[in-house]
C-alpha cells in the first residue's frame, strides 16, 4: 500500500480524524484508511487513502486536508460538475481535462479558483498563482507576485 509523510504529528492527527469522518459519513473506502501503514517505522507516515461515494456535504470534501486523503465525487452534467467545485469556501486551484478545446476553456471560465489548469498544463512560474475565497488575496509569481513588494503613491492635483 502506497504511503507517505506528514508535515508533523499534529498534521498526522488531522489527516486520521478526516478520514475516519469519511468513513463514519457513509463514503466508501476504496484504499488506505486510518492509522499507520506497516513498516512506517518511525516518523509520521499515513496511508494514502481513496474514498468513493463521497458528496459535497461531507466533511472530506468540504475541508483541505492536507494530507493523503482523494475523494471521488461523480457527477452526471457538466454544468453540475462546475457547481459542485465551485461550492467550496475554497479556490487555490483547478484542473480541468477534455478533449474539446473550447469547451475545457468555457468550463474553466466558469470556476472559481485563482489557477485552472487545462490538461494537465505544469505550473507556469511567469502566470500570477494565488487563490478566491478563504484560499488567500493576492499574487505570488511574475509581475503579480513583484507588485505585492512595491508601494504604490498617488500624487493629485496641480503643483503650482
Amino acid at each position: 500500500m502506497a504511503a507517505g509523510p506528514v508535515a508533523s504529528e499534529q498534521q498526522w492527527h488531522t489527516v486520521q480524524r478526516h478520514v475516519r469522518a469519511g468513513i463514519d459519513e457513509g463514503a466508501t473506502l476504496v484504499t488506505g484508511g486510518p492509522g499507520k501503514p506497516d513498516g512506517a517505522g518511525c516518523g509520521w507516515f499515513a496511508r494514502s487513502t481513496v474514498f468513493v461515494d463521497v458528496t459535497n456535504d461531507m466533511t472530506i470534501s468540504r475541508d483541505e486536508i492536507f494530507g493523503l486523503v482523494v475523494s471521488l465525487i461523480c457527477y452526471d452534467t457538466v454544468d453540475e460538475a462546475v457547481d459542485i467545485a465551485n461550492d467550496s469556501r475554497y479556490g487555490l486551484a483547478a484542473y480541468v481535462d477534455g478533449g474539446d478545446p473550447a469547451q475545457v476553456r468555457e468550463v474553466a471560465s466558469r470556476l472559481r479558483a485563482g489557477t485552472v489548469a487545462l490538461n494537465g498544463a505544469p505550473l507556469d512560474p511567469t502566470a500570477p498563482f494565488g487563490g478566491y475565497k478563504q484560499s488567500g488575496h493576492g499574487r505570488v509569481w511574475g509581475v503579480w507576485g513583484l507588485e505585492e513588494y512595491l508601494e504604490t503613491k498617488a500624487v493629485i492635483g496641480a503643483a503650482g
